[in-house]
């Protein structure tokens, strides 16, 4: 966070005061702030904050978590404008985990699965501007002055750091930041480490296991146990940890502070700092390494917080800078590995010949592919707007080599 954040100002009895705005996912303070409290109705509250009315609670907190769900469940009307998807997934009918050669992507999506993501995509980001109008008061450590407010100081520092005084910050991202505290302590069971990776709040959680299954089984080239393996943009150090246990000396790289440090924890917690070296690095580190593995987010979109940025990568840039960049920092007889889902094909965002031409153009050609289906529950939900998408989702493990070797 900034050394000196912006500040939010509101009136009470004709006085005028103002305190720090703290928003961990970037959000802008909201321009005019109302005091309200336990008699504000949910219609009520859904009015002024529509209309982009900061409202500072000072009543009991749980009448706020009440409020807040209250003002939820009028929000869950899926907006009227999304088209109705007819279509239906082709079948696939290759076994999970198969490899298999390059292909046109099959089963390319119509335009209404592009406007049913958009249409979605929007009506989160509304749901979300509205919903954190709702705003609590915070003392210098923390803590919440407010009647029946839980003791959330710890979670508090573990996001935020110290700070020097009071703050204002909304209570729908105060419920994240506890769910992630309570995140970080119990971890996500990993089956490819036999551990767990414990995600630090604002790093994107490994909760699909599927990808991970693809970086402990794929073969590993013998330039790996000389020269080593690069994990480009790391996260919470999941992908390194792997390669790690697989035997590797691993250089893991990350641009982003929570992300550095998320890694390192991990790595200490399973006993592998010893084979990982931690960089901060805009993609890849200097040299070259015999596996330069990368899961770049898989949605060629706008991120709407820092949070975001792990799955929505706009124009694709990561993806591409790093199949623009991966041979010059590829050992001979090296691989690179780029974890992905065809998710964004199957949504009309990306299609299949662009990434093989960037492929191409970076200089370099593809050795093999493997696939696994997604097991995560969205997968077999059929009321998702998305379901005809994430239904039919491949995630893949590309190999990749220097054309010239």
């Amino acid at each position: 966070m900034s050394d000196s954040p912006p500040r939010i100002h509101w009136t009470d009895d004709g006085q005028t005061h103002s305190a720090a705005w703290r928003s961990l996912s970037g959000h802008a303070p909201p321009a005019n702030v109302q005091l309200v409290g336990d008699d504000l109705s949910a219609g009520s509250a859904l009015r002024l904050a529509r209309a982009g009315t900061g409202l500072l609670w000072c009543g009991d907190y749980q009448n706020a978590r009440h409020l807040l769900q209250a003002m939820a469940r009028r929000l869950e009307q899926p907006p009227s404008t999304a088209p109705v998807v007819t279509d239906r997934p082709a079948p696939d009918n290759r076994a999970p985990g198969k490899s298999s050669p390059d292909s046109p992507a099959r089963n390319m999506p119509s335009a209404n699965l592009r406007q049913v993501f958009a249409a979605t995509r929007q009506a989160q980001a509304q749901r979300a501007l509205v919903l954190g109008q709702l705003l609590l008061p915070f003392d210098a450590d923390h803590g919440l002055p407010l009647r029946r407010a839980p003791d959330v100081r710890a979670a508090g520092l573990q996001a935020h750091g110290a700070v020097g005084e009071h703050y204002v910050a909304s209570l729908r991202e105060l419920l994240g930041l506890i769910g992630a505290f309570e995140w970080r302590k119990k971890g996500v069971p990993i089956d490819a480490l036999q551990g767990r990776i414990h995600p630090h709040h604002g790093v994107f959680s490994p909760v699909r296991g599927e990808y991970v299954d693809l970086v402990a089984q794929a073969p590993l080239p013998p330039a790996a146990h000389s020269a080593g393996a690069f994990d480009i943009g790391c996260g919470t150090g999941v992908l390194a940890a792997v390669l790690a246990r697989r035997g590797l000396q691993v250089v893991a790289t990350d641009i982003d502070a929570r992300a550095l440090a998320c890694t390192r924890d991990n790595l200490q917690r399973l006993g592998l700092a010893g084979s990982v070296t931690v960089q901060a690095a805009d993609l890849f580190p200097a040299g070259r390494a015999g596996v330069v593995l990368c899961n770049p987010p898989w949605v060629p979109s706008q991120p709407h917080s820092a949070l975001d940025a792990a799955v929505y990568d706009p124009d694709s840039r990561m993806l591409r800078g790093f199949l623009g960049g991966l041979r010059e920092h590829l050992a001979n007889g090296g691989e690179g590995w780029l974890v992905m889902s065809d998710l964004a094909e199957r949504l009309g965002l990306r299609r299949r010949d662009e990434l093989l031409g960037w492929i191409a153009q970076g200089g370099l050609r593809v050795i093999g592919r493997h696939d696994t289906r997604p097991r995560h529950a969205r997968a077999g939900d059929a009321g998702d707007p998305l379901h005809a998408a994430r239904a039919a989702e491949v995630t893949s493990l590309w190999r990749l080599q220097s054309d010239l070797s």
